[in-house]
């Protein structure tokens, strides 16, 4: 008799700015699941909400968007839906309202197992403000920032404007302080550019984050395991651009890469180091890939922050530079599955009846 296949859903899609790329990094999981071992099943979230059974990722945009979508409030059904039983459920979403703790929060109230980072750390993780924050509580080396929101700035933009000429030398960087993939960044090289930098990362979030520019070699660390994560061999990202931008990750790809990267023994175990700290810092599980930056003028390594959701594309740092430790794409995704079962095994145990 054969072994019953694990049914694992794949929730991909989104309502962010990062939409297309989850339907990259979910193609890429479902190439790489072992076939032998799961069955697949596959939910798209339309950018306009809600969420629907679709044959695989690897469909043509306007089958992906065929079709009925149901709510994620019961009340809100307008017909009965047949939901197919499933055994783990595998969010691949990148960006707000899917890597930072709203699927998870629900997965969580439905009482079932899935992959990845909790409630908790997937919100720190998406924040960068509140995951600084949660570095520096435990004194993890991180570059100067400020950061306000757009309500403070229609205030008192000039009081700003002012702090932040006399904070940092240029160059600097402007973030939306809740996205990813180089979404709505701007490296600001001249005081004149500052203002429209500020404009472009309100498109994204109410939030901004202003980080001092160092001049850095970007390195990148893969995080596996809950209780007792291990890193990968590090990697360098050697932008074509001024910086790592969307356009470059995801459109060129004329970005070059340094798997391993070339660094010695004791900047390697630097990095794991304040990756895992830093994976611990936010109380992440599952997975991450921390970024961090090399000063190449003394040395000094910063943290820069921690992404719950790496991109799974073919390309991706996060497999790749787990591919260079000795565990290839497809065992990767095996072990996620089952730091996904041991997790939510362990939060059942906690779990207490009211008094």
């Amino acid at each position: 008799m054969k072994p019953k296949k694990l049914r694992v859903a794949l929730l991909f899609g989104g309502r962010s700015a990062e939409h297309e790329i989850s339907l990259v990094s979910a193609s890429a999981i479902y190439r790489h699941l072992d076939k032998k071992k799961y069955e697949i099943v596959s939910f798209y979230l339309p950018r306009q909400g809600g969420w629907k059974e679709v044959a695989s990722p690897l469909s043509p945009p306007n089958e992906l968007e065929e079709g009925p979508s149901f709510p994620f409030l019961p009340w809100e059904m307008t017909q009965k839906f047949s939901y197919p039983e499933i055994d783990i459920y595998f969010p691949v979403l990148h960006g707000p309202y899917g890597e930072d703790g709203t699927i998870q929060g629900m997965l969580e109230l439905a009482g079932v197992p899935y992959v990845g980072a909790g409630v908790l750390a997937s919100a720190l993780g998406m924040d960068k403000v509140a995951m600084k924050a949660a570095f520096a509580s435990r004194n993890l080396p991180l570059v100067p920032y400020l950061s306000f929101i757009e309500r403070e700035w229609e205030k008192r933009a000039k009081e700003i404007i002012d702090q932040i000429r006399s904070t940092f030398p240029l160059p600097l960087f402007v973030k939306p302080a809740n996205l990813g993939s180089s979404v709505g960044i701007t490296k600001v090289k001249t005081w004149d550019e500052l203002e429209e930098a500020v404009k472009i990362a309100f498109n994204y979030d109410r939030k901004v984050l202003i980080e001092e520019g160092i001049p850095a070699r970007e390195i990148e660390c893969s995080v596996l395991g809950n209780d007792e994560p291990r890193a990968s061999l590090p990697g360098e990202v050697i932008p074509f651009r001024e910086f790592y931008d969307y356009k470059d990750k995801y459109i060129e790809g004329k970005t070059g890469f340094k798997i391993p990267a070339d660094l010695t023994p004791d900047q390697i175990a630097k990095v794991q180091h304040l990756s895992i700290e830093a994976y611990r810092a936010i109380d992440c599980s599952g997975m991450a890939r921390v970024d961090l930056f090399l000063d190449r003028r003394n040395g000094a390594i910063y943290i820069n922050e921690v992404n719950t959701i790496p991109g799974f594309t073919e390309i991706s740092m996060y497999p790749k530079l787990w591919e260079a430790s000795g565990l290839p794409f497809s065992q990767l995704l095996d072990e996620l599955i089952i730091l996904g079962f041991e997790r939510f095994e362990k939060k059942k145990k906690c779990l207490r009846p009211s008094l």
